[in-house]
């Protein structure tokens, strides 16, 4: 059965799947490469997609993510360039890099405290969906979820 992505390109596709919850393709690489070089806030975010049951999104980490955890949801991270340090929970930092999934459930603590190669470029989904604003610091000086994130327009 066709749809309507047979012939789309897949900036079109993504941008319909997005207003239209439809199926669709995405640049992956292309998103990761628009990002800027510098940020103010410890990543930013191209959000893919946005279901009540999942949400999927590209991000760029800028600097350490200090401990916290989000109420909601279980994420899945795959890290698509770059390397850092990661921790889950009460147990050490461990490396991770291009090619590793890194799953963790809702309530872990858990945070990025040094960046070892840039671009850190992740893609994540989370299940269900989650809220921008559920973003919960261990220690609330550590920041916002302003100082968090700022989402980019996909392309």
């Amino acid at each position: 059965m066709p749809n309507n992505t047979d012939h789309a390109s897949p900036e079109d596709t993504a941008v319909a799947a997005s207003a239209a919850a439809v199926s669709a393709v995405f640049d992956i690489q292309k998103i990761a490469a628009n990002f800027p070089d510098r940020a103010d806030t410890m990543l930013i975010d191209t959000r893919l997609t946005d279901e009540p049951h999942a949400s999927a999104r590209v991000f760029r980490v800028y600097r350490p993510v200090t401990a916290h955890y989000h109420a909601t949801c279980d994420e899945y991270l795959s890290v698509l360039s770059g390397r850092a340090k990661f921790f889950l929970g009460e147990a050490p930092p461990f490396e991770v890099g291009s090619g590793q999934l890194i799953f963790f459930k809702q309530g872990t603590v858990h945070g990025i405290p040094e960046i070892l190669e840039e671009p850190f470029v992740v893609l994540a989904v989370d299940t269900p969906r989650r809220d921008p604003s559920d973003v919960h610091f261990v220690d609330p000086a550590d920041g916002t979820p302003e100082s968090f994130l700022e989402s980019k327009r996909l392309y």
